[in-house]
């Protein structure tokens, strides 16, 4: 049973998704509780551990597509490398966060590599 209080600290080496060894996560991790009704926490899994994968994958997703996260952020609070956390947001479904503005900022420094003048 899925108790109503999930008192659970998640740190992204606990997220069941491919990870960094948990050494690289030796700084400060908040506990977090969430409060919400048996009925709704088992739509994200049948333990607390589940529920809170869960929960933080979500966190994670919407994090990202209000832009309150940036790329590398999603992948520290999964515990991702670059190209997991492409693949994570991918298959989510979540665009990548790259506007117009980014495009002409990175402009120079591309002209700069391909030598273009």
């Amino acid at each position: 049973m899925v108790s109503s209080a999930i008192r659970k600290v998640h740190s992204p080496a606990q997220v069941s998704l491919p990870h960094l060894p948990a050494s690289c996560y030796s700084q400060g991790v908040m506990q977090v509780t969430v409060k919400m009704p048996d009925q709704i926490a088992r739509q994200w899994g049948d333990t607390p551990d589940a529920v809170g994968c869960h929960v933080l994958e979500d966190t994670a997703m919407e994090g990202y597509r209000a832009g309150r996260l940036s790329h590398r952020q999603v992948g520290e609070l999964l515990g991702l490398d670059y190209w997991q956390t492409e693949a994570f947001l991918k298959e989510r479904g979540v665009p990548v966060n790259y506007s117009v503005a980014d495009l002409e900022a990175d402009n120079p420094t591309l002209d700069k590599i391909l030598g273009r003048s």
